[in-house]
């Protein structure tokens, strides 16, 4: 007889699931949903539960985070979406144009179930789907909200769209918004001084909504219409994948960030072009920053071009520059796709000037713009390569950049990384010798990186200007 025989068999153990937000870099708005008077936090620290009105030690759940311009929203599992930084424009959605440091509900979507929000510049876009739905109502419902979006409250939105379609993704810009039916058609509204709406032409003031219905695959052959399966929107230009894996940009493109040998029109593409020089990738993912663009494909390589002048490319200040320059421009700039990282890489986003990656070995990398620290640890005004962000615990499922800060989401998805997330919540200067030396023990690479970076900060004298020398998270 054994011991199952006589407590019978075991029964599984459902490990706790948690998520950690952690948002770092320039606060001057309250961004960082940080109380701190300095404008530049480099450090990354969790957003404790109590600011989104959870009790401490909660066991709380992320679904989605985004950063804005100077504002940063957040998607909890019960379907809550939170906003807080700037409010110029009316871009947090609470009816007021008043900025906040704290997090706050969207009180106008308490009655939607919020599974995914976007930023731009000054507006919001989040896809929800009604809490209490007959089957008559559509899964995927766009609503904006902020800067040319026609309300300071959260507004449903179909534009050019038939009601009830459902709304796979959607991407803000600087002043132009791009939304992805399930179906695969692309929608654009906004402004089009650069052909960034996609619609064959370029014009002044505000455009409503319309569809995209041509790509240009080869430019001696008629457009044609594709299916895109993601988008994201830059500061004045567009990229999007097709089924097929193709990469397609089009806007503004006087950095290169089209990724294109040459314009069709001065300094923009106002359609929809395919990048030659990705054909065969088989790209999956792809980010838009202010001037630059980068891509994944499906082995995990990364791809970068457009604007390289403060290190957004992430390749030197040597390499940026292409054979190919516009208008005999000696700025430096790389109009052609270049490989930045072999393979690995899992995701990407691009803020104004910086990007961030995380890796399957679970690491995140920075580079660009750092002057408040929003892309890499060190303290440098540019990284020019890919540095590590060594302050988050978790496995990484979404990355976000925004204008100068950055916000990283991560989840305990095993009994482990859930005592890694309890460890580094308790983690101080005086402890921090034991959990290190605990987590050695144990190859917990997370918890000893962040206690590395711990140390390495007090021993510089670093710490005490983030307003806290006893606890980082």
């Amino acid at each position: 007889m054994t011991i199952g025989d006589v407590l019978g068999e075991p029964k599984p153990v459902a490990v706790p699931t948690k998520s950690a937000i952690y948002v770092w870099g320039y606060n001057q708005r309250g961004q960082t949903g940080r109380t701190e008077k300095d404008r530049k936090l480099r450090i990354p620290r969790q957003l404790p539960p109590e600011l989104f009105g959870c009790l401490a030690g909660s066991s709380t759940r992320w679904l989605d985070v985004a950063c804005g311009r100077e504002h940063t929203a957040a998607v909890a599992s019960d379907g809550s979406l939170f906003t807080w930084g700037a409010n110029d424009f009316g871009q947090l959605g609470d009816g007021t144009e008043e900025s906040r440091k704290s997090p706050k509900r969207v009180e106008q979507l308490k009655n939607e179930y919020v599974k995914s929000v976007s930023c731009g510049a000054n507006c919001t876009a989040a896809i929800a789907q009604p809490r209490e739905n007959d089957g008559t109502l559509s899964t995927g419902r766009l609503w904006v909200w902020g800067q040319n979006q026609g309300s300071d409250y959260p507004r449903l939105f179909w534009g050019a769209f038939s009601p009830n379609t459902v709304i796979r993704q959607v991407s803000c810009g600087f002043v132009h918004v791009v939304a992805l039916s399930e179906e695969g058609v692309l929608q654009s509204w906004g402004y089009n001084e650069y052909g960034q709406l996609g619609r064959g032409f370029s014009c002044d003031g505000l455009q409503g909504p319309g569809i995209l219905k041509a790509y240009a695959k080869h430019l001696d052959e008629a457009p044609e219409v594709v299916k895109i399966t993601q988008v994201s929107c830059g500061e004045y230009h567009t990229a999007a994948i097709s089924e097929t894996g193709e990469v397609y940009t089009w806007g503004l493109g006087n950095m290169g960030q089209l990724g294109h040998c040459s314009l069709q029109s001065e300094d923009k593409e106002v359609l929809p072009r395919r990048v030659v020089a990705l054909e065969g990738i088989n790209v999956s993912t792809v980010a838009c920053g202010g001037v630059h663009t980068c891509a994944v494909n499906t082995k995990g390589a990364l791809y970068a071009w457009g604007g390289g002048q403060l290190g957004q490319l992430g390749i030197g200040p040597q390499a940026c520059s292409a054979s190919f320059i516009f208008k005999d421009s000696q700025i430096m700039l790389r109009n052609i796709p270049a490989l930045v990282i072999p393979s690995g890489v899992q995701l990407v986003a691009c803020g104004h000037s910086h990007t961030l990656i995380s890796t399957s070995d679970g690491r995140i990398h920075g580079w660009g713009y750092n002057s408040y620290g929003q892309a890499a640890n060190d303290i440098s005004t540019y990284a020019w390569y890919p540095s590590p962000v060594d302050w988050c615990v978790g496995e990484v499922r979404k990355l976000a950049a925004g204008g100068g800060h950055s916000a990283v989401l991560t989840d305990a998805c095993s009994l482990r990384d859930l005592c890694e997330f309890r460890i580094a919540e308790g983690l101080t200067l005086q402890n921090a010798a034991l959990v290190e030396d605990v987590a050695y023990r144990t190859s917990s690479d997370a918890l000893l990186r962040l206690c590395e970076r711990m140390r390495e900060l007090h021993n510089v004298g670093g710490w005490d200007s983030e307003g806290d020398d006893s606890d980082p998270m």
